[in-house]
């Protein structure tokens, strides 16, 4: 037999196969127990009808790519505009099949642009996770604030062009959140980032700790969950945060260069909710500790008295 002959018989094998006359609601059903992947890869190229399908507003309750970055290791494309535009492409393609019943998003990388969209097209938006989103500004989360009033879950780590003014918003007008992560690249040392993420971006880190702190301790007494991995905050910061959002049960604060354990210990025993903090223990390797360049590290080993400190 021919491969063209084997072609055409395959091709009426799956025609009589039953799977050209199932309806919407049974291929619906079908594509809704396969994985995000198989829909965009596979079953949304089969034909305009699949293509139809997959539009179902069912299908798009959560939109989820955590996945994906979890199991690649981080690449330079992922920092490119056309990258950027793929992942805008994607959630818009997703808000607009949703009408509305979007509760969960999950994305790295998107822009202002598309962001903007979901949040004026998913009011019942529950969890919105956007971690190195480089073009994510104050813009969109204002959008995000005052259209997203169900949020109760907050991930905007990474993302350096969203302000302390954003937080402000965000606690005034989603009263219901109560898990933030606003966590920092590793700026004491970034050698993990160099060469992947652009030295522009990361010379952006924020610097005003304290003021999201603020932000946070004034218009957000019913967080239960915070992470401000290497944040610039300083203990007045951290003190304002035990003072405003006594719901703490929950509190990270890794690589928080500026804190003492004093400063934490004091602070802690004023959240008499908090069952688990992460304190700012450090470990430098041996390789890049010099005693005359890097003397400060001996400041740090004094301050934490920790054991897991090693030189």
């Amino acid at each position: 037999m021919s491969e063209e002959d084997s072609n055409i018989s395959s091709a009426d094998s799956i025609s009589n196969s039953g799977w050209s006359e199932l309806t919407q609601v049974c291929l619906t059903n079908i594509l809704s127990r396969i994985s995000l992947e198989d829909r965009w890869k596979a079953a949304m190229l089969v034909c305009k009808f699949w293509l139809q399908a997959c539009k179902d507003p069912s299908l798009h309750t959560v939109f989820d790519l955590e996945p994906y970055f979890d199991s690649s290791p981080e690449s330079t494309l992922w920092w490119s505009p056309e990258f950027e535009r793929k992942i805008d492409s994607m959630l818009r393609f997703v808000v607009e099949s949703s009408h509305g019943s979007l509760t969960e998003i999950r994305v790295r990388h998107c822009s202002d642009q598309s962001l903007i969209l979901a949040a004026q097209r998913c009011p019942k938006l529950q969890v919105l996770s956007i971690k190195s989103c480089q073009n994510v500004t104050d813009v969109a989360m204002g959008e995000v604030a005052s259209r997203c009033p169900m949020l109760v879950y907050l991930d905007i780590s990474y993302c350096y062009e969203i302000s302390h003014e954003s937080l402000v918003l965000i606690g005034r007008n989603c009263p219901n959140l109560k898990i933030l992560k606003r966590n920092l690249m590793n700026w004491l040392d970034p050698s993990q980032h160099i060469g992947i993420v652009p030295n522009e971006y990361l010379n952006a880190c924020p610097q005003d700790g304290d003021s999201e702190a603020a932000a946070i301790a004034k218009s957000m007494p019913q967080l239960e969950h915070l992470e401000l991995r290497f944040s610039k905050l300083s203990a007045k910061g951290l003190a304002l945060i035990s003072e405003g959002c006594g719901s703490l049960e929950y509190l990270d604060l890794s690589g928080c260069a500026n804190l003492t354990s004093r400063d934490i210990i004091n602070t802690s025993s004023n959240l008499k909710n908090l069952k688990t903090v992460k304190k700012p223990n450090f470990y430098i390797p041996r390789a890049v500790f010099h005693t005359e360049r890097y003397g400060h590290w001996r400041l740090y080993d004094e301050r934490f008295q920790t054991d897991v400190f090693r030189i």
